[in-house]
């Protein structure tokens, strides 16, 4: 079944767990360059937002260049694809990370490091689901990237 014939719930759970996965990999990666480093959480999440971004956008730039998408087509695309659904996950997740006490501070060894990153990464996933679906719906989000390359991203 190809992804416009999905039901929109499923082609939305598809758009949010591809874009989790970026945000994930770019969060998860700053905040342990960061913890490391002994940087502060100003500089923990700016590193860590840059970084989902990136993974994020190169994660739906992958299929569209290997399907013969230009490059600058891809970035166009992915661009329109995932910036909202990135900006609401890095926005709810670093919010999360901020008020869980000490959380910012916890360092690689400890429980809290990583119960609070993935905490805050689930919430951020369920709090994108209804905005990846309400973008999908009205043919915009991951929907264009269905449309360029007829399949999920």
């Amino acid at each position: 079944m190809d992804a416009g014939h999905l039901p929109l719930n499923r082609l939305a759970l598809q758009a949010t767990t591809h874009c989790l996965t970026g945000c994930a990999i770019g969060e998860v990666a700053g905040m342990v360059i960061a913890s490391a480093l002994a940087w502060g959480a100003f500089a923990a999440i700016v590193l860590s937002v840059i970084l989902a971004f990136f993974f994020g956008y190169a994660l739906t730039m992958r299929p569209l260049l290997a399907s013969g998408l230009s490059l600058g087509r891809a970035t166009r695309l992915a661009l329109s694809a995932d910036t909202v659904s990135i900006t609401v996950m890095e926005i709810t997740d670093n919010a999360i990370l901020l008020i869980i006490p000490s959380a910012m501070a916890a360092n690689l060894n400890e429980p809290l490091f990583w119960g609070s990153l993935a905490l805050s990464l689930a919430v951020a996933g369920v709090v994108a689901f209804p905005v990846n679906r309400w973008l999908i719906g009205r043919g915009q989000g991951h929907a264009i990237v269905h449309g360029a390359h007829g399949h999920s991203g």
